[in-house]
């Protein structure tokens, strides 16, 4: 229900995983969505402490760059940067690697380093001729870092890209597919 709700009532998805969390908090999945429905919430530190122990019960990194995000929430850029430095970044799939490198570059710009942020993205998946799930946001964040450095040509390039990359994975969302069933009689 938690997954169904939280982008158009984020405060009831979130009492939702609270729920759940107290008849099954033992169960890394259920710790995952309380982490998820408080950090869309605003609830910084809920969520950090809901993803280390959702980490904890399962061993996994995939949430690495909602941590990060949560100690940038908390005001705590340096740590943000520390914890994302504190996994091997090639063993992370490559949407968790695109992911972290866009949450350690708005730690750079907290920081006010933009030069620096714009390093952390520039990486294999800043690849303006193919589009993935994760290039809209990639290529918007690099745009928003040139922006940040006064490079206005360079980041309305970015922009551009960004929309492209977005139509080309949501291609017409105003087009109706019409399915027609047939009845197939039996030669039996």
């Amino acid at each position: 229900m938690a997954a169904q709700l939280i982008e158009e009532d984020p405060e009831l998805a979130h009492r939702h995983a609270t729920s759940a969390a107290r008849r099954g908090g033992r169960i890394g999945i259920v710790r995952e969505s309380l982490a998820i429905t408080a950090y869309a919430t605003g609830d910084f530190g809920l969520a950090l402490r809901e993803l280390r122990t959702y980490r904890r019960i399962t061993g996994r990194d995939d949430q690495l760059p909602l941590m990060v995000d949560s100690e940038r929430g908390l005001g705590r850029p340096d740590r943000a940067l520390e914890l994302g430095r504190s996994v091997t970044r090639s063993s992370l799939p490559v949407p968790v690697q695109v992911e972290l490198a866009i949450a350690m570059s708005g730690a750079r710009l907290d920081q006010g380093d933009a030069e620096a942020a714009l390093l952390e993205l520039e990486i294999p998946q800043l690849d303006p001729t193919t589009a993935y799930s994760y290039s809209p946001a990639l290529f918007a964040a690099y745009a928003t870092v040139l922006e940040d450095l006064g490079r206005e040509e360079e980041a309305a390039t970015w922009w551009r890209r960004a929309d492209v990359a977005a139509e080309a994975l949501d291609p017409a969302p105003d087009t109706i597919e019409i399915v027609e069933e047939e009845e197939v009689e039996s030669s039996e």
